[in-house]
């Protein structure tokens, strides 16, 4: 039996099993994850949620340690969700982020989770908006979202983070990539890492011709900086943290935020939308209303869109 408010609760005193049991209820898509969540609404909006995101070896790990070690010396309570590529065999977390923040580990005002994609696409796990919601509840003042590395297909970051942060690192070609993949267009704040590297500069100076050569910006619209540091030794982590403060600051004086907050949570209404429906139809497989309509589509007499139509007004009516 699953106390759901108790849970909550505890999970609002920071008890770091409280938190890790309620992200554990949305992985498993527990029968009480509506309970969890009506829970949870009233107590959210409070965390500023910052996606890092970049290809394999840039050093995405040491960076978000290093921003959870400058947040906790400005005193505020830092949630982590590393989201790791899925173990083919067990379904589970590959790469382990954690042993990579140990440093954090018996910090009481830091929470981190690993969480594993389980095939789903785009750099993120299914369950990582409900999962973000868990650690605003909790009392995170900063969330920080660690994608998976998979290259071109990590743009998913930008729908549900405040600001996005791209990291690049000299010598690895992600000029190229950033513009093959749409990076360039998802980045608020752009890091070139490892930058004690030859070649850094060259990287930066790529990186900052290619946004110039982006949309045009009207006066006052925020143009991406680009911090260069070096996140194993925590150089330059002062002056992203700062870069990121002055995009918050921004969004805040103009309404982003809220418009961006807005957006995210009607994607979030329309994937959990989706996905009932998806499991609806999922049902109705050796159905003999899906077996008729196939059958009026082989004979000539219905097209799949007809067809489509028909299904999902019969759904959504029963």
């Amino acid at each position: 039996m699953v106390d759901v408010p108790a849970l909550v609760e505890q999970a609002r005193e920071g008890r770091p099993r409280a938190v890790a049991r309620l992200i554990s209820l949305v992985e498993g898509a527990s029968p009480h994850l509506r309970d969890v969540m009506a829970a949870l609404a009233p107590l959210t909006g409070g965390a500023y949620v910052v996606g890092l995101t970049g290809s394999p070896g840039v050093g995405k790990s040491t960076s978000t340690s290093a921003l959870v070690s400058a947040y906790r010396r400005m005193g505020k309570r830092v949630g982590v969700l590393a989201v790791d590529p899925s173990s083919p065999f067990s379904g589970g977390a590959l790469l382990g982020d954690r042993v990579r923040m140990s440093d954090h580990a018996s910090d009481p005002g830091v929470y981190i989770r690993s969480m594993a994609t389980r095939g789903h696409l785009g750099g993120l796990a299914w369950a990582a908006p409900q999962a973000i919601r868990v650690l605003d509840a909790a009392g995170c003042d900063v969330i920080l979202v660690e994608t998976v590395g998979v290259g071109q297909s990590e743009v998913e970051i930008a729908s549900q983070a405040d600001t996005s942060v791209v990291l690049l690192a000299p010598g690895m070609g992600d000029g190229i990539q950033a513009a093959k993949a749409g990076i360039l267009e998802i980045g608020d704040v752009y890091v070139v890492n490892k930058a004690d590297r030859d070649g850094a500069d060259a990287t930066a100076r790529e990186l900052n011709h290619m946004l110039g050569l982006g949309e045009a910006r009207a006066p006052g619209d925020w143009r991406p900086p680009i911090v260069k540091t070096v996140a194993a030794r925590g150089e330059g982590t002062d002056e992203l943290v700062e870069a990121l403060e002055k995009h918050r600051a921004w969004m805040e004086e103009r309404g982003v935020l809220a418009d961006r907050r807005t957006a995210r949570a009607a994607r979030e209404v329309e994937t959990i939308a989706v996905t009932a429906l998806r499991e609806r139809i999922a049902d109705l497989h050796g159905d003999r209303r899906l077996t008729a309509l196939a059958e009026r589509i082989v004979g000539g007499s219905l097209d799949p869109y007809a067809a489509a139509d028909e299904l999902v007004a019969g759904l959504t009516n029963s």
